[in-house]
């Protein structure tokens, strides 16, 4: 059992990963990707063959509702999922053939999600609370 300074670490720790992890990438990628779909749905990365604009549509889910969940500790691991997804996709598949400082931020981010799923969203998040 973790000491009552631990656990409060542990959930600030948690807090400031989602905040981080969720709001940057929503910020930076999500956003901006939302407020270009016209200009770029065209020539989107489609590594599944479900056309340009459909891949930009998957993963606007989830660098913007997702990320956002993430960000409040709202059905914090489910949304981590297509997170981890569409990072791994960034990573390997979109820039695979670049060295690894193009694969490097993709990959950073799909690890503090595969860290958000195992650890959870803790104490500090909407998935805490209780509604009564």
């Amino acid at each position: 059992m973790l000491l009552n300074s631990e656990e409060v670490s542990v959930d600030l720790g948690a807090l400031l990963l989602r905040l981080t992890a969720g709001g940057t990438l929503f910020w930076h990628h999500g956003l901006v990707k939302l407020m270009k779909f016209g200009e770029i749905s065209g020539t989107f990365y489609d590594p599944i063959g479900v056309g340009h604009a459909f891949s930009l549509v998957l993963i606007l889910f989830a660098e913007v509702f997702c990320a956002l969940c993430v960000v409040f500790g709202l059905w914090t691991r489910i949304t981590t999922i297509p997170l981890i997804i569409g990072m791994a996709v960034a990573a390997f598949m979109a820039n695979g053939d670049g060295p690894f400082a193009k694969q490097e931020l993709g990959f950073v981010y799909m690890m503090m999600f595969i860290v958000i799923f195992f650890i959870g969203s803790g104490k500090y998040s909407l998935d805490r609370l209780k509604f009564q």
